[in-house]
């Protein structure tokens, strides 16, 4: 954390000098991310270029990329903390934030990607979700694609529930994923995503669950060869601002913020499905991973008590009865 402090520090010192000679209503946000595939990259650099079009160059983005502060946890309580203005994490890790992110770990919720952007597009699923954390210093501005989230393995193939049983698999740090994965028998395990590799190495993990980037960006695949399709969920990014942050700007330039996130989730859209059509060829050319696609239906048998359990949950029932909704 000491050098997560200093690199800030550094940073805002050049930021305060510069800002001496231009004009007074100018800010720059910082903003910091964990590694992530190459479209979530490009999206989020094109916020930052909308948004200093919008503003006339008044809100300027300055990036800390692939980890250089910190893992998803730590990125988001800086944001808490205002010691950093934004951040991208998994909507996953935002549910020990604010448990109604918890429907999105919700497995087999989504019918598929229509159904999913249709819901992350409806402003009256979303707004709420994204401003039930303004009480603890940050709001949502946007989502992005992070695909379907599936099982892969290094020692065997997953071709039907039964093959999960025992095995130690690697979720997000989400109490739904982890139910998840326990319903299905196997062993989760909560860590962060730059420890997972090293995991599946030395056998601390037989598996882990992700969508294909995981493979190729993580280089999961030079250690796990087995990727099962069960699709069993569809869990969003989120685009994370520090209320403290909003603060700082006007009127107009909040609005410019808004609006150039969401310009930068279609710009996303346009590029994500080319995106893991190359990720899977590349698992498949380059490191030999064979892909297996399962019967659904026994899986989502499994996990069917987390669904008899979830009508008396007051916060996450609702919003779960609307995205279902969304889907007729």
């Amino acid at each position: 954390m000491t050098k997560i402090l200093m690199t800030l520090a550094a940073s805002t010192c050049v930021l305060a000098v510069s800002a001496m000679s231009a004009d007074a209503a100018s800010v720059n946000l910082r903003f910091a991310y964990a590694s992530n595939a190459t479209p979530t990259k490009e999206a989020m650099a094109k916020f930052g270029e909308i948004l200093s079009e919008k503003t006339n160059g008044e809100v300027t983005v300055s990036y800390f990329p692939d980890s250089q502060l910190g893992g998803e946890r730590e990125l988001v309580e800086m944001v808490q903390s205002g010691l950093l203005d934004m951040t991208k994490v998994s909507g996953g890790l935002m549910e020990s934030f604010s448990p109604v992110y918890g429907v999105f770990s919700l497995p087999y919720l989504f019918d598929d990607q229509d159904h999913y952007y249709k819901v992350m597009d409806d402003p009256k699923i979303m707004e709420p979700i994204y401003q039930s954390t303004a009480d603890r210093g940050m709001i949502g501005l946007t989502y992005y694609d992070s695909g379907a989230r599936s099982f892969y393995t290094s020692k065997k193939p997953i071709e039907k529930v039964e093959d999960l049983k025992g095995l130690k698999i690697r979720v997000l740090q989400s109490p739904t994923s982890i139910r998840m994965v326990q319903m299905l028998g196997a062993a989760p395990v909560a860590m962060s995503q730059d420890e997972v590799y090293t995991s599946l190495q030395q056998g601390v993990l037989d598996g882990a669950e992700n969508n294909e980037f995981a493979m190729t960006v993580a280089r999961h695949a030079e250690v796990a060869k087995f990727y099962t399709y069960d699709v069993h969920t569809r869990i969003p990014d989120v685009v994370l601002i520090g209320t403290a942050a909003m603060a700082k700007l006007s009127p107009e330039q909040q609005q410019a913020v808004r609006d150039a996130a969401k310009e930068s989730t279609e710009y996303h859209k346009k590029l994500w499905n080319d995106a893991v059509a190359e990720a899977k060829k590349e698992c498949e050319e380059k490191f030999g991973v064979k892909f297996i696609y399962p019967d659904v239906s026994e899986f989502q048998k499994a996990v069917q008590p987390m669904y008899d359990d979830l009508k008396g949950n007051e916060t996450i029932y609702p919003v779960f009865e609307s995205i279902r909704a969304e889907a007729k």
